[in-house]
């Protein structure tokens, strides 16, 4: 059975009591531990996502950075409850003897910390808190401490911030750490574990991709048949594309003729990673074809739900433009055009009149220039060779030459060295294509 996998995201010793009561889930999820020393790190932890199914973060300050960030994945973080709130106050008075009056208080609500004091038969009169929702910055935080501690109006200070606590701790203020209980961290994981049961269940909906490349029909002078080598021999390059990333989401495919696919696997394996997701396939069509295409990706718990959601984004897509991906989930939520970090665009998003001049001179089209920098983002390198450019585009190695020596003549292209052939002949020119303007 599959087990989700939980990215747990917090201070060490957060980090570890999470997972330690995550043990008693581990049947079900597999927990992945991301522990940072300050919360700055968390910019970095969040770009891991695609490794994780749902997020859990240790409390309220990190959850609030990740969201900033733009994370898309279900997260959650354990609350603070009262129960907290007493473990704190009993190291205070009775751990370490001390008075509970005069002490400071972040982030946890003003009311839940009265209600505590009441009914533990507590005066609050001498209690500073500064609640808040979301996030307030460290130096902030250590700064409301500090100075009623160094005013003498408090005698210790409560955080519920790691950073806080040993910045204060540096300082030499008296301080306490607020920490979710064990059983407050079991509840959290209870969600965690409804939220990936419902994960499981969207992994095993079937997923159906339309894939509709536009072609002409053309007529052989020299024959009665309808379409001719050309269009026969561009079919069997698509349809190569299209069994290799079927084979890669472990699918299978037809083709409907007239440059119409359908690819059937499950949802599962087409979120599985960015190495298979939709736009991957259409990066590769864009490559070795010049007629629009579009894919319809649909979600559905029945063949003929995801099919009928494939078919609508398939229309929503050829509407908005000539490359680009849409999907329809169970819901009839539409999203698109879908995009990955590393995807290629498809049209320069600035076309100058001194840009279109310069390949009007050098006899190359803005698409041509587009698919080889294509090409040169597809290798994942700084330069390209023409026989590169010759074995995506499909072309002869002469015009591949022709291309980069054009792009090399205006400045759109430059040459950073030579690579050795691995046959008999002369070092291959490495070309660099130097276009400011993404695509």
């Amino acid at each position: 059975m599959y087990k989700f996998k939980v990215g747990i995201v917090g201070p060490k010793d957060s980090v570890d009591l999470i997972s330690d009561v995550a043990r008693d889930f581990s049947d079900q999820m597999t927990t992945i531990p991301f522990d940072y020393e300050t919360v700055d790190d968390i910019i970095d932890i969040v770009n891991y996502e695609h490794e994780v199914d749902v997020w859990l973060f240790s409390g309220q300050v990190p959850y609030t950075i990740a969201k900033e960030q733009g994370i898309r994945k279900q997260a959650f973080f354990p609350q603070l409850t009262g129960s907290s709130l007493t473990k704190s106050l009993l190291e205070i008075g009775y751990r370490d003897q001390r008075r509970l009056k005069n002490i400071s208080f972040d982030t946890i609500p003003e009311h839940d910390i009265h209600e505590t004091f009441k009914e533990l038969g507590l005066e609050i009169d001498n209690v500073h808190i500064l609640s808040y929702e979301g996030y307030r910055s460290i130096d902030e935080l250590v700064s409301f401490h500090e100075r009623l501690f160094c005013q003498g109006e408090v005698d210790v200070c409560v955080t519920c911030v790691h950073s806080v606590y040993e910045n204060l701790k540096r300082l030499g203020v008296p301080v306490y750490r607020i920490t979710p209980t064990r059983m407050s961290i079991r509840q959290c994981l209870t969600l965690v574990n409804q939220q990936g049961k419902t994960l499981q269940f969207q992994r095993a909906q079937i997923a159906i991709l339309l894939i509709q490349v536009q072609q002409g029909v053309q007529q052989d002078p020299l024959s009665d048949e309808t379409v001719s080598y050309s269009v026969h021999r561009q079919n069997l390059k698509l349809q190569e594309v299209v069994l290799n990333y079927t084979e890669r989401v472990s699918g299978t495919f037809v083709y409907q003729g007239n440059g119409r696919f359908i690819i059937i696997s499950t949802r599962g394996s087409i979120e599985e990673s960015r190495e298979v997701h939709p736009t991957s396939l259409l990066e590769d069509l864009f490559i070795i074809t010049d007629s629009p295409t579009n894919i319809g990706v649909g979600y559905g718990t029945t063949a003929w739900q995801a099919e009928q959601n494939a078919q609508l984004a398939l229309l929503h897509a050829k509407n908005y433009d000539e490359y680009c991906v849409f999907q329809v989930d169970e819901n009839g939520v539409i999203e698109g055009p879908l995009r990955r970090e590393d995807s290629i665009e498809f049209e320069f998003k600035t076309e100058t009149k001194e840009l279109r001049n310069q390949l009007r001179k050098a006899g190359v089209s803005v698409k041509a220039l587009s698919k080889v920098l294509a090409v040169q983002q597809k290798l994942g390198k700084d330069s390209v060779t023409a026989v590169d450019i010759a074995k995506w585009l499909k072309m002869s190695t002469r015009n591949a030459r022709r291309i980069l020596y054009s792009l090399e003549r205006i400045k759109l292209a430059e040459i950073v060295g030579e690579e050795a052939p691995t046959e008999r002949g002369r070092p291959r020119k490495l070309y660099r294509i130097t276009v400011d303007w993404k695509i």
